[in-house]
């Protein structure tokens, strides 16, 4: 969970929080913040990216510095439950764990693993957190950018130690083990479940009203330090840009953004995106270039904005209307962006604010 960058810059009032080059595209308008006395605002590093909290104290909070500490405290915990980069994490273990034998997880491991399943069996095994090796072979991991695409030898041998359906998660007993030779990550929805770890912690401490952002993802609670709803913004899937798409006022729910227009590399005339299906083994090439996810829980919206990218614009709303998730796309046709949205998810467009 690391090789993400974070960049903020001030355009017409908002503030861009996304993790650069990353997935994630979300801005909040939380210029008012900045007054004497309205809110406080903490921020660090984690995952490879950064955290940012805004809150309005009560009288039972604690000051903010130690409220920095019991943060702080959770996102080490969450790193060395599920850092691919840390060899002695939790998750490294257990990829480095004989094949069939049962290993015991953590309170935090388990629950992540159980919703990543969830997920990927719903969507189809479009979301899938073994997609490593085919994630490395396209040149999308840490290794150097792909001089060359690979053969259909190369995907295939890398497919063989790809799907979910090779872990098996005992909920009963919190214990989980391979049945083949495949690898977890769970970095495309560890930030949305440490957001939800922050918020609970926040609430636990008396704090009612809060805005919680880690790597872009976000989870808001109560009311703004201005006395309204929290602003946030839908960015314009622009290479370079940094527009408003669409600014929605939020309450009480999480979200996350998923695209591929800052992350992918071109060959030979033609752009390969590093959203890979595992289906396939190849990545996708279908219009779908922005998604945005409202849940209650962040999570939840993270995995599956990673789950709706891979499947394209008409499948990913399928989907949506089927499982009831408020969702908001943007593909693109010709030179235009042509936004996209389910039924769930059109209520929160009666306070939006729409940019052509």
């Amino acid at each position: 969970m690391q090789g993400s960058r974070h960049s903020t810059s001030h355009s017409s009032g908002w503030l861009f929080c996304r993790a650069a080059g990353a997935l994630l595209a979300v801005l909040v308008l939380v210029a008012a913040c900045s007054q004497p006395g309205t809110g406080v605002a903490l921020s660090g590093a984690t995952m490879g990216t950064t955290w940012h909290i805004t809150y309005i104290p009560s009288e039972a909070s604690p000051r903010p510095e130690q409220l920095r500490t019991v943060l702080e405290g959770l996102l080490v915990d969450l790193n060395d439950s599920m850092s691919t980069w840390q060899i002695d994490s939790e998750i490294s273990r257990f990829n480095r764990s004989p094949v069939g034998e049962w290993v015991p997880v953590s309170g935090h491991f388990g629950r992540v693993m159980a919703q990543a399943l969830h997920i990927g069996e719903l969507s189809g095994g479009a979301y899938d957190v073994t997609v490593g090796p085919l994630v490395e072979l396209w040149g999308f991991g840490p290794v150097q950018p792909r001089m060359e695409l690979p053969d259909e030898r190369a995907i295939g041998t890398a497919r063989e130690r790809v799907g979910q359906r090779y872990i098996e998660f005992d909920s009963d007993l919190q214990r989980l083990r391979r049945l083949r030779d495949v690898e977890l990550d769970l970095s495309s929805i560890a930030k949305g479940y440490a957001v939800d770890v922050l918020a609970t912690a926040l609430s636990g401490h008396g704090i009612a009203n809060f805005l919680v952002e880690v790597g872009g993802e976000m989870r808001v609670a109560g009311i703004s330090p201005r006395g309204d709803a929290w602003r946030v913004a839908i960015e314009r899937p622009e290479p370079g840009a940094r527009a408003v798409a669409l600014g929605i006022a939020l309450e009480d729910i999480a979200v996350a953004t998923s695209g591929d227009y800052r992350n992918y590399f071109e060959l030979e005339g033609r752009r390969y995106s590093h959203s890979i299906d595992p289906r396939t083994g190849y990545p996708v090439a279908h219009d779908l270039v922005s998604v945005t996810v409202l849940a209650e829980d962040c999570m939840t919206a993270d995995g599956w904005a990673t789950a709706l990218t891979v499947l394209g614009a008409d499948e990913a709303l399928a989907l949506a209307e089927q499982h009831g998730l408020a969702v908001y796309l943007m593909r693109r046709e010709g030179q235009r962006i042509v936004p996209l949205y389910s039924s769930a998810f059109a209520p929160w467009l009666d306070q939006s604010t729409l940019t052509e």
